[in-house]
């Protein structure tokens, strides 16, 4: 691997360093955690202290621990594509809420102007009312 490639892997391994520590702590529970956790996700830290305290050659660490990385990455990728179209439902679902409700509030609010704002008013001020009982005690 050439120097760029390396950087993005390290670069990636940072990124997803929290995603991926309880597997990497699953792998090497001996390791410590605030070890794992002082070298800030920095990949070549994170091989040399694995390395350092379980005694096991850095490239082998190395290597799985890119593995992990690509395993990562695949899982997002799905769970990304099987979100898409729950994004696709909330985004039609938006603008139905969108086509059928504003019209029954802004023809009141556009009637009775000050009556909207009244109501608006005293609402906020029940709000702040409630709110701020609630930091007293």
């Amino acid at each position: 691997m050439d120097q760029s490639a390396l950087t993005q892997v390290g670069d990636r391994f940072r990124e997803r360093f929290g995603e991926l520590l309880p597997r990497i702590q699953n792998e090497w529970p001996q390791v410590a955690q605030d070890a794992l956790a002082s070298t800030r996700g920095s990949l070549d830290e994170v091989v040399a202290v694995i390395s350092d305290q379980t005694g096991r050659t850095a490239g082998a660490i190395r290597e799985q621990l890119v593995g992990f990385l690509g395993v990562a990455g695949e899982q997002g990728r799905r769970l990304g594509d099987s979100l898409q179209p729950l994004e696709e439902q909330l985004e039609q679902l938006l603008d139905d809420l969108n086509s059928n409700l504003r019209p029954k509030i802004e023809k009141p609010v556009r009637e009775q102007p000050l009556l909207a704002v009244g109501i608006a008013a005293g609402v906020g001020l029940l709000a702040g009312l409630l709110l701020s009982g609630g930091r007293r005690r």
